[in-house]
């Protein structure tokens, strides 16, 4: 299987299967002498463990990472840093059943088309668990930012049809939704416990809104910095559309409504008076707040009786029983996160050869 690493200067490289002996992740291109320590990666960890309310799967994992190399007396040595995940409470025999089905909305028959073998145990490499290597590189990559005075703050929009109406970002830890509007996660909860009552999931929205990007990361072209940024949500299992300031709004707007005009500020640099463009023009940052959404749709495995296809073409109803989200959201903003992080982080790297005056700089010439 290729296509397990993202990034070209820090590259992400995840393994491991949901019921696997362990997950993982190898991180290159890190800069040595960046601090970093196992509890910088737990704090992201924990973030998107499960069984941590009743709108998340009651497995029980701690997900505690072990940090294997790369690492030396708290500070990265520039190496490739090795970092892993064990598994501890996978029940494999509540796949028994439908070991031979194709579950709807799952990756079971593209990936029996494609390797003519798969690994029936909650999806094997296609399950949301392969999310914990993209955030250990994203706790990674947040540790450099944060050096370079870039903060990236992700959150929850929307549940369904529940949508948040003001952003208190200090309430955004206070409920299981990872949303910063207290009533809004009261009425998500009823909406969420409704569709469980009836054998459902929903969906949702997540924004993230970057700061402190300094202006021209991203390339012209193929790299640019919103199709990376577009590359890395929908690379996420249960991404299924992107959208950047305006986003789709955009082709309801006229020129004038939808440009950005610019201004000289107080200190003579050049601004722009709206973020329209949420921070992005000709696939580089401007200098403004970078804000994207993306939609995540609802959790495919549900308890209603469901029409689907066995390995050998019989036509069966199926009943998908076991541990699963009713809502992925809340535990996917983490990894949303994460990615944003890593891809800002890898085109920073580039952007730092951009001109011969700060290679010459760099190497003091």
């Amino acid at each position: 299987m290729s296509g397990s690493t993202f990034g070209r200067q820090f590259r992400v490289t995840t393994w491991g299967e949901s019921h696997g002996k362990a997950l993982g992740a190898v991180i290159d291109g890190c800069p040595a002498g960046v601090s970093l320590s196992e509890e910088d990666i737990q704090r992201y960890l924990d973030l998107r463990r499960p069984g941590q309310s009743d709108i998340t799967t009651a497995r029980k994992e701690a997900d505690q990472c072990e940090i294997l190399s790369g690492v030396f007396e708290g500070k990265t040595t520039g190496t490739p840093i090795s970092v892993m995940v064990r598994n501890a409470d996978q029940h494999s025999k509540d796949y028994a059943d439908i070991a031979k089905a194709f579950r709807p909305g799952h990756a079971d028959y593209t990936f029996f088309e494609k390797y003519g073998i798969r690994d029936y145990r909650g999806g094997g490499r296609s399950s949301g668990r392969e999310t914990i290597g993209r955030v250990i590189g994203g706790a990674i990559a947040a540790r450099i930012l944060d050096e370079l005075g870039i903060s990236v703050c992700t959150y929850t929009k929307s549940i369904g049809t529940v949508e948040i109406q003001r952003c208190d970002l200090a309430e955004r830890h206070l409920n299981p939704f990872y949303m910063p509007d207290a009533d809004a996660a009261v009425a998500a909860k009823e909406y969420v416990h409704k569709a469980m009552e009836e054998k459902d999931s929903v969906g949702g929205v997540i924004e993230c809104r970057i700061n402190g990007m300094p202006i021209g990361v991203g390339e012209p072209v193929f790299d640019k910095l919103d199709a990376n940024l577009s590359k890395a949500m929908l690379s996420i299992g249960a991404v299924k559309g992107f959208e950047i300031g305006e986003g789709f709004q955009a082709s309801l707007l006229r020129g004038s409504e939808n440009n950005d005009m610019f201004r000289v500020s107080e200190d003579r640099k050049v601004v722009k008076m709206t973020n329209h463009s949420g921070g992005v023009l000709g696939g580089m940052s401007d200098g403004s707040e970078i804000v994207f959404r993306v939609s995540v749709k609802p959790t495919p495995s549900i308890s209603q009786t469901q029409k689907t296809v066995l390995e050998d073409g019989s036509e069966v109803d199926m009943e998908i029983h076991g541990r699963h989200d009713p809502v992925i959201v809340p535990r996917a903003v983490v990894v949303v996160e994460s990615m944003a992080m890593i891809t800002i982080l890898d085109l920073l790297l580039q952007n730092a050869v951009s001109r011969i005056g700060q290679i010459k700089k760099l190497y003091d010439r």
